[in-house]
């Protein structure tokens, strides 16, 4: 489902939440699309680079994360552990993250809830209960969770694992919602509707973590099973998902060889099956392209070459999860989008790819404001 077309419920939070942050009036998806036309006309091709960066800087003075987002221009920003005073104090902090209210930045958070949480106030029901009941808690929970997102000022929850194993050895097993396809895709489709209308849902890690074994946090998980295994398998959920209207897709830096050599995350051939095989037409975002770095391995210690390959491959939206000092990491967002500007004008990416994801991200953003927190 665009986002333009989420659904406006209004109401009131439940107890211990927030007071919502304010968001400007609603605009419809006719009005939407005209603006985001008009926007992307005006943009430079820097500026539509910029707008596929969501990045992240610490800490949690309104002032210092407001000249971040003015410096880099992004077009979202990942709030972590260290944004987050505690819940009641969050809304100041995501409403200094966009200078032009009428043209909100994606707010995105990993609120899988569990062990996997920026908000330390969430008390509701994660995977590893939740694989075990009936999908119409994983609903509720995620219903739960989602009003107290809103309420906070976060648009997009990074909270729906649409991965499955039955292995409680696999670094997956705790956070997926199933042990098996079916059960998982039943959890994730429920996971989604508990999430409508409140926040964006996004389904990870694309095309499955399950079935490729280790932590892509510091090496690159890489599985062996064909095409028409994983359309069985691994895929139901994010089928699901996807079906029951997620508006966001991340992907992990997961080799499936018998498909592609290079991980999802820069791989041509999973972005084309997930968009033309799935019917997918929302956003796409990576997991964090530190990570690459983060392997050790020699074809990944290029940042603005990782950016480049994962634009080409068709990325709607690059994540950096950078410190106090980006180049600490050896990643400057301003460097990477002259390097991928670069890419573009000597004809390694086409201009129609960074044109259309720049487009599709200015639609969603503009149709953020017909988002309003449900009631419980």
């Amino acid at each position: 489902m665009a986002a333009s077309a989420v659904l406006g419920l209004s109401g009131c939070t439940g107890p211990g939440s927030p007071k919502p942050s304010s968001r400007p009036t609603s605009t419809t998806p006719a009005v939407a699309d005209q603006r985001a036309a008009a926007e992307l006309a005006a943009m430079t091709l820097e500026q539509r680079i910029a707008s596929m960066l969501m990045l992240h800087a610490p800490g949690t003075d309104p002032g210092t994360l407001r000249a971040f987002v003015e410096r880099y221009r992004p077009g979202g920003f990942i709030i972590m552990g260290d944004n987050v005073p505690d819940l009641a104090g969050l809304p100041a902090v995501t409403s200094a993250l966009s200078p032009d209210p009428t043209m909100p930045l994606l707010i995105g958070i990993d609120q899988e809830g569990g062990d996997v949480r920026r908000i330390d106030e969430d008390v509701f029901a994660a995977a590893d209960t939740l694989k075990s009941q009936p999908p119409a808690a994983s609903e509720e929970a995620f219903r739960q969770r989602a009003v107290m997102l809103a309420g906070a000022g976060c648009t997009v929850n990074f909270g729906i694992v649409a991965d499955e194993t039955a292995d409680p050895s696999s670094f997956i097993y705790d956070r997926a919602l199933g042990t098996t396809p079916d059960a998982s895709a039943e959890r994730v489709a429920a996971a989604v509707r508990g999430e409508r209308g409140a926040v964006l849902s996004t389904l990870k890690h694309f095309p499955g973590h399950g079935q490729a074994p280790g932590d892509s946090h510091s090496t690159v998980p890489t599985t062996a099973i064909g095409a028409a295994d994983w359309a069985a398998t691994d895929a139901l959920p994010f089928v699901a998902g996807i079906d029951a209207g997620a508006e966001v897709v991340m992907f992990g830096h997961l080799v499936y060889s018998a498909v592609d050599a290079a991980p999802a995350t820069l791989s041509a051939a999973w972005h084309d099956r997930l968009r033309n095989d799935l019917g997918f037409t929302g956003v796409t975002i990576t997991d964090d392209m530190l990570m690459l770095q983060h392997t050790g391995l020699p074809e990944y210690q290029n940042p603005s070459e990782n950016a480049i390959r994962a634009v080409a491959a068709g990325s709607t939206m690059l994540l950096y999860v950078l410190g106090a000092d980006p180049s600490s990491t050896g990643v400057d967002p301003a460097v990477l989008v002259a390097d991928i500007a670069a890419a573009v004008r000597s004809g390694r990416i086409p201009e129609s790819t960074v044109a259309d994801a720049a487009h599709r991200l200015l639609r969603v953003r503009l149709g953020l404001p017909s988002l309003r927190p449900m009631s419980r």
